[in-house]
């Protein structure tokens, strides 16, 4: 694939790296420098991905759907735009995968939550949630906390009464992304605990995304595709054919 960035942070930079060592073209970077010459310089890539700031997220959008370039938005913050965007895609018969989190250790542990939540439903227990991230991270909570919120409030019956389950966020030195989901009682606490060790799960992740979007059309959720995702043949194995 020949792939396109928005946004070339630390993130972009794992990205690039992963990307061209499963033997994928770079092709344009764009970063607030550069930004306005994406419609121009979109056209002949494969596809784009997008780890760069929320509030950039719908000219990155437009322009990727103006190129005919499908693109993986792994970008948060962005949702008070979903509708505008959707619309974007949808009037374009353009692409767009996104997720809070690319990473298939978290997107296992999304089902793992829900599961959970359905078992603990009623049983006199409290959910709640605390995340933790280096102090560099700009979100406070982390759009992975706020996807793994929905999922428990709806599973433990907090949507029905309105309410959702807490979350604490702290931000502080060197922190590896951390989330962890508590079922409390007066008796007993169980965690569930995901812990990223470095970015490079979330670049192989937005990778196998980024195969699976090409030649599709519309907006997909990256947690309602991870079926796909997980029969995609492996890299290294599809290379050495």
């Amino acid at each position: 694939m020949k792939i396109a960035l928005f946004g070339h942070g630390a993130m972009g930079r794992v990205l690039e790296d992963t990307a061209r060592a499963a033997g994928h073209e770079l092709g344009a970077i764009f970063t607030s420098a550069n930004a306005g010459e994406a419609m121009r310089l979109l056209p002949g890539h494969t596809v784009a991905i997008d780890f760069s700031a929320s509030g950039a997220v719908p000219a990155h959008v437009e322009a990727a759907a103006a190129a005919g370039v499908p693109l993986v938005e792994g970008t948060t913050g962005w949702q008070r735009d979903e509708a505008a965007i959707r619309k974007i895609v949808e009037g374009r018969g353009a692409a767009l995968v996104y997720g809070a989190n690319f990473s298939i250790g978290v997107n296992l542990f999304y089902r793992l939550v829900a599961n959970a939540a359905q078992l603990f439903r009623g049983a006199g227990y409290d959910a709640f949630i605390e995340e933790a991230h280096h102090a560099r991270k700009r979100d406070a909570p982390s759009g992975t906390a706020l996807a793994l919120q929905a999922i428990l409030s709806r599973g433990v019956g907090r949507e029905e009464q309105g309410t959702s389950v807490p979350i604490a966020s702290t931000r502080a030195g060197h922190i590896p992304g951390t989330h962890r989901i508590g079922f409390d009682s007066a008796a007993d606490q169980i965690l569930l605990v995901h812990t990223s060790r470095s970015r490079a799960g979330f670049a192989a992740g937005a990778l196998l995304a980024a195969r699976w979007i090409v030649g599709r059309r519309g907006v997909y959720a990256f947690a309602d595709i991870l079926n796909d995702i997980l029969a995609l043949e492996p890299e290294k194995e599809r290379k050495a054919r």
